[in-house]
């Protein structure tokens, strides 16, 4: 399951050739997110197990799970990005439904981080799956 923004990505995805491109593509997805408001970057907000600092920002309107977020890494602001359009919108009690390792496997990007970015992908997923989960409960 993933949502229409996330197939939009797949698909520019599968046309780039390579994983340059597609690393390129990530960081222009990084950088066209509007920045976090400093107000934000709390303790709180912030995701642990990244390397780079990372802050989510979860905002749940009308049943349904959204998010901001920002990094001090490009190629993290990216994936928060890519995140972004794997979640961004879908009802709370869906969110844990989505089965992102193999939702992100269809980008390449499992075989492409290093291991310390893909524990912070990881920390990020949870973080967003926790959120949601306590939403729906609430």
């Amino acid at each position: 399951m993933a949502t229409p923004a996330f197939e939009d990505l797949a698909e520019t995805f599968a046309f780039l050739d390579d994983w340059e491109d597609r690393y390129r593509h990530v960081i222009d997805l990084g950088k066209a997110m509007p920045p976090l408001d400093d107000s934000f970057k709390v303790p709180a907000l912030k995701v642990d197990g990244c390397a780079s600092q990372v802050w989510l920002r979860p905002m749940i309107a009308d049943g349904r799970f959204e998010f901001q977020g920002e990094s001090d890494a490009m190629i993290v602001r990216g994936l928060i990005a890519v995140l972004h359009a794997l979640y961004a919108g879908l009802p709370v009690a869906e969110v844990g439904r989505v089965d992102a390792p193999a939702e992100l496997g269809r980008l390449g990007l499992n075989e492409h981080l290093s291991s310390q970015r893909s524990n912070g992908l990881r920390a990020m997923v949870e973080r967003i799956r926790q959120t949601a989960a306590a939403a729906a409960q609430a």
